[in-house]
């Protein structure tokens, strides 16, 4: 089983406040809602540019 890695995230009440709703309106946690939209970001990405190969970082 591939292992998690940590990543913090800084941000202001405001932006977090917001986050939260939206999470909660999708039925997701902040963190998953967070998790949602970096998968999205990734797929959105490699459809205009390409499979990113991990490999080469």
């Amino acid at each position: 089983m591939e292992k998690k890695k940590h990543l913090s995230l800084r941000l202001d009440d405001e932006t977090r406040l917001k986050l939260r709703y939206i999470a909660k309106y999708e039925g997701r946690s902040i963190n998953g809602q967070v998790m949602h939209l970096i998968y999205r970001c990734i797929r959105d990405y490699e459809a205009e540019h390409g499979e990113i190969d991990t490999k080469e970082e």
